[in-house]
């Protein structure tokens, strides 16, 4: 899974849009014509609007789940609090997606939510609250970071008490949660099918984050794929 520090800009960031475009296109061609075309497609796709955290999950094969639903969804970053279990999701079940959603990593839930809050996002926590939000009523008119407990006791009161609002999916049986990775999973499906449906909200990536996105899906699918590119950047 592609591992960004929090502040950390892409390694083509100063580069200009034309001279993105141009490392793009050299770099496709160390790709499959079909593999190019699947980055031309998905990319455009994909969304920073929403968000995803992950409150010291340990059991490796919900964090792979997360992974999974957030690469179908098309939601490109997760933040992870590693204060107590580090992030080590299952490749088997995660199906090759952690190498397409970008994860970074956190110390603790506040400088999460301090580095959240400094980008423009809303921190919404999943949990029943008295001052909850049904998911399919939730304001997503700005960005929104959605945040997930660790599996046996939720969210700690830290990550509840430092949230700008919360959330629940509506349940109708005789038990009392859904498992993380399916909160996770139908949250996202909710959240971003509305997302997308909005003519108000501008969700995409811009030019230069797409750019950006291409490149380093390109240094993940190429064999030695930074030093390739990196050879392919021009020199002044």
């Amino acid at each position: 899974m592609p591992k960004r520090q929090p502040n950390a800009p892409f390694p083509f960031s100063s580069l200009s849009l034309a001279e993105k475009q141009n490392l793009y296109e050299r770099a496709a061609d160390f790709i499959t014509p079909e593999r190019r075309s699947l980055f031309d497609r998905l990319a455009p796709l994909r969304t920073r609007h929403i968000a995803v955290v992950l409150e010291d999950i340990y059991q490796s094969h919900n964090a792979a789940a997360v992974l999974r639903s957030c690469d179908c969804f098309g939601v490109q970053d997760v933040h992870v609090v590693e204060a107590r279990n580090p992030f080590n999701p299952a490749g088997d079940v995660a199906v090759g997606s952690s190498k397409w959603v970008d994860y970074y990593p956190h110390n603790t839930i506040q400088q999460t939510y301090d580095h959240l809050h400094s980008k423009g996002y809303r921190i919404v926590a999943t949990l029943p609250h008295e001052n909850d939000t049904m998911i399919g009523d939730l304001d997503i008119s700005q960005p929104t970071a959605l945040v997930f407990g660790t599996e046996l006791t939720g969210l700690t009161q830290e990550a509840i008490d430092g949230a700008d609002a919360y959330v629940k999916i509506p349940m109708y049986g005789f038990t009392e949660s859904f498992n993380i990775s399916v909160c996770a999973a139908l949250s996202l499906f909710s959240l971003t099918e509305r997302m997308r449906r909005a003519t108000d909200i501008h969700w995409q990536l811009d030019d230069n984050d797409l750019l950006d996105l291409k490149l380093a899906w390109c240094s993940y699918a190429i064999k030695d794929g930074d030093k390739v590119i990196q050879s392919l950047l021009p020199k002044y």
